[in-house]
C-alpha cells in the first residue's frame, strides 16, 4: 500500500486552486440565536450542516471548533463526526480545532481520536498545544505522519495571557515561541511543496520580524475579522513567510448566514481581500 499523500502537500494545492482561507465552524450560542435558532443539538445541526452545504465545495480548509459541539456531549459529537466527514467528502480539507496536548498514552488516545483515517472523528488536521513539552507531542506527530495528516501547534496565539508563556525566557536565551517554531523547521525539513507540522500565530500581533517564522510549513493565523485583523495586515505581520500563511475567519464570515448565499459572497470576499494583500 503506497503512503498517503502529505497535508502540508494536500494544503497547498487546495489553497493554490481555491485561495488561502480558512473558515471556522463555531456554532456558540449567540451565533445560533443571531440564526433565529434554538442552542441544542438541532440548532448545532442546522447550523453547522447549512454552513458545510455552503462552503465545503469552495473554500480551502474548514475548522471546526469541538468545544462547541463537544458542549452538547455525545449527539453533539455525532454531529461534529457528521460536519467532517460532509466537510471532507465535498472536497474541503478539515482541520479539527481542538487544542489537545497530554503525555505518553493520553496523548496517543488523543492522536488515535482526531488523526487516525479509521476513527470517525479523521480529521486533515489537528490543533495541538506543546505546553507540556514539544517531544510530549510525539504520538500525534506520528500518527499525523501515519495517515497522511497535519498538526498546528500553538506557537503565538492572539491572547494576551499566552505572552506569559509563549514569551517567557529559557535558559538558553530564547522564547518558547521560538523553540516551538524551531521544533517544527526540523520536522519539515526537506519537505515539498509544504511541510505539514504547522504554528497557530494570531493574525492580530503585529510585527513579529524577531521570530522566524519560515518553518517551512503552514502558519494558522486567526483573527481575521471579528477580532481585528485585516487581510491587508498579513504581510507586515507575517513578512517573507507570508505565503504559507492559512488566514482564519470565523464570525466574519458565519454572521452573514444563515442564508447559505451570504455565507458564500462573505467567504468569496475575504478570499480576494487575501489574494490581494499576498499579491
Amino acid at each position: 500500500m503506497s503512503a498517503p499523500e502529505p497535508f502540508g502537500a494536500r494544503l497547498r494545492r487546495a489553497m493554490d486552486a481555491r485561495g488561502p482561507l480558512c473558515v471556522g465552524i463555531d456554532p456558540h450560542a449567540s451565533l445560533l440565536h443571531d440564526w433565529g435558532l434554538d442552542d441544542d443539538v438541532a440548532g448545532l445541526e442546522r447550523f453547522s450542516r447549512t454552513t458545510v452545504e455552503a462552503l465545503a465545495d469552495r473554500v480551502a480548509v474548514l475548522k471546526p471548533q469541538a468545544a462547541f459541539f463537544e458542549r452538547f456531549g455525545s449527539r453533539g459529537v455525532a454531529v461534529l463526526e457528521r460536519t467532517v466527514t460532509e466537510a471532507r467528502a465535498a472536497g474541503a480539507l478539515v482541520i479539527m480545532d481542538a487544542k489537545r496536548g497530554d503525555i505518553g498514552s493520553t496523548m496517543g488516545a488523543y492522536a488515535a481520536a482526531f488523526l487516525d483515517a479509521d476513527s470517525p472523528l479523521f480529521a486533515d488536521a489537528l490543533t495541538v498545544s506543546p505546553y507540556l513539552g514539544f517531544g510530549a507531542l510525539a504520538p500525534a506527530l506520528q500518527a499525523a505522519e501515519a495517515s497522511g495528516a497535519g498538526l498546528f501547534v500553538l506557537a503565538l496565539t492572539s491572547n494576551p495571557e499566552g505572552r506569559e508563556v509563549q514569551r517567557a525566557v529559557r535558559d538558553d536565551g530564547t522564547t518558547v515561541a521560538a523553540t516551538m517554531l524551531r521544533h517544527l523547521a526540523e520536522h519539515n525539513a526537506g519537505a515539498e511543496p509544504l511541510g505539514s507540522f504547522g504554528a497557530v500565530v494570531g493574525a492580530t500581533l503585529g510585527d513579529l520580524s524577531s521570530f522566524d517564522l519560515a518553518v517551512n510549513g503552514p502558519l494558522l493565523a486567526p483573527g481575521i475579522g471579528a477580532q481585528g485583523a485585516t487581510p491587508a495586515d498579513l504581510p507586515a505581520v507575517f513578512g517573507p513567510a507570508v505565503r504559507n500563511v492559512v488566514p482564519s475567519v470565523s464570525r466574519g464570515v458565519l454572521r452573514h448566514g444563515p442564508d447559505p448565499s451570504g455565507l458564500r459572497d462573505s467567504a468569496a470576499r475575504f478570499a480576494d481581500e487575501v489574494r490581494a494583500a499576498l499579491g
